[in-house]
């Protein structure tokens, strides 16, 4: 068995490139795809204090700058630690224990992007002129705000009228075992800040305050309680989600005069932002509250019909791991939701994510080859 995906996982997980800061991950990837023959193209962006690592890699088809081409997209950036003492290990020094190789970032994404670069290198091996291009599309802005990051990069990938037919992002897609899912989609994300306005008094004299928290909570109740969509054959139903509340002002005899509320609908095809927004203003207008709220859209749902893509990834799961993989669009938001403005065909695929962003985190060290494998059968069904 080969050690190529493990020695290049372990490197890039050494690095403590905690978003947004790269650490050098991008630089060790480019060195791996210069000799291939890509052109590696470096778009930084971001203010100087937090300055986002962009990669842009492409080596064309045979059949020349315009033809059709396969990008392996991802983020070198991951969470921070949380504390050191709880880690069994230093996060940053990739461990095997029991069959897992452990690190921060060795299954959200550093494991795929190893597995997409050693399948690249094998499958140039084999076919040296392929008829498609392929590129990579990296960044270490896909923990963080996500503004600088895969979104600037497609704009100016469209602005330049780059062509890209279709994208595997390397997402840790799986559940119980490598294959068993690929995401074809994802939900919309619309989060808010909800701030009810009351009055500020003595929790002795009631009658001379008016108290948000109070206000807002029979609002809230119907809040948690509507049905906002039913889904459809692709998205599960849209739901809301409080995450944070605020109020008071750390004294027990004070009414706080403002209660705050961060809250955050994950929505289907089914819903629009403004249609969300709509109903929410109308409910809340309803109860009469004195509120104002702060919108902020984090991404628009999308969804990439079963196709070609897919078909090929299906294939090629099925052929490597003997697991027949399920297409869903359950989960968080990715950058595939950047991506699909500029690509017809989006989807995502890696390991199992049961460890993601938990300390210890870990992949299944068995799984690195057969990955590899995967994306190596891709790139002959859709590029050779």
């Amino acid at each position: 068995m080969h050690d190529d995906v493990r020695v290049l996982a372990e490197a890039l997980i050494a690095r403590p490139s905690v978003t947004p800061d790269d650490a050098g991950c991008q630089d060790i990837l480019a060195a791996r795809l210069r000799p291939l023959g890509f052109d590696c193209e470096f778009m930084d962006a971001g203010p100087a204090e937090s300055r986002v690592r962009n990669l842009w890699a492409l080596r064309p088809g045979a059949v020349g700058p315009a033809g059709p081409v396969l990008v392996f997209a991802g983020h070198t950036d991951v969470v921070p630690t949380g504390p050191l003492a709880r880690w069994q290990s230093d996060p940053f020094v990739p461990v095997e224990r029991d069959g897992r190789l452990h690190g921060r970032g060795a299954a959200d994404m550093k494991s795929s992007l190893a597995a997409m670069v050693v399948a690249v290198e094998r499958f140039l091996a084999a076919h040296p002129a392929p008829r498609a291009g392929i590129a990579f599309m990296l960044t270490s802005d896909e923990e963080g705000p996500a503004r600088d990051g895969t979104v600037r990069v497609c704009e100016a990938l469209q602005a330049r009228g780059q062509r890209l037919d279709w994208c595997i992002v390397g997402e840790p897609t799986s559940t119980a075992v490598l294959g068993d899912v690929i995401k074809n989609g994802r939900r919309g994300s619309l989060s808010g800040r909800l701030c009810v306005r009351g009055v500020q008094g003595h929790v002795a004299y009631p009658h001379l305050a008016r108290n948000p928290i109070h206000l807002v909570a029979p609002a809230l109740a119907e809040l948690v309680s509507t049905q906002w969509d039913g889904g459809n054959a692709h998205f599960p139903a849209t739901t809301w989600q409080v995450s944070n509340m605020q109020a008071g002002t750390g004294a027990t005899n004070v009414i706080p005069g403002v209660a705050e509320l961060d809250f955050n609908f994950r929505f289907s095809t089914e819903s629009t932002p403004q249609s969300l927004k709509q109903r929410m203003h109308a409910l809340l207008d309803r109860h009469g509250l004195d509120y104002s709220i702060d919108w902020t859209l984090g991404g628009e749902p999308f969804l990439t019909a079963p196709g070609a893509l897919s078909d090929a990834l299906q294939r090629a799961i099925l052929a490597e791991t003997g697991v027949t993989a399920a297409l869903s669009t359950t989960g968080g938001t990715s950058d595939g939701r950047f991506i699909s403005r500029i690509c017809p065909q989006v989807v995502e695929f890696g390991p199992v994510n049961a460890s993601i962003h938990q300390v210890d985190e870990w992949v299944d060290a068995h799984s690195l080859e057969p990955l590899a494998g995967v994306y190596r059968r891709t790139l002959e069904a859709l590029v050779a």
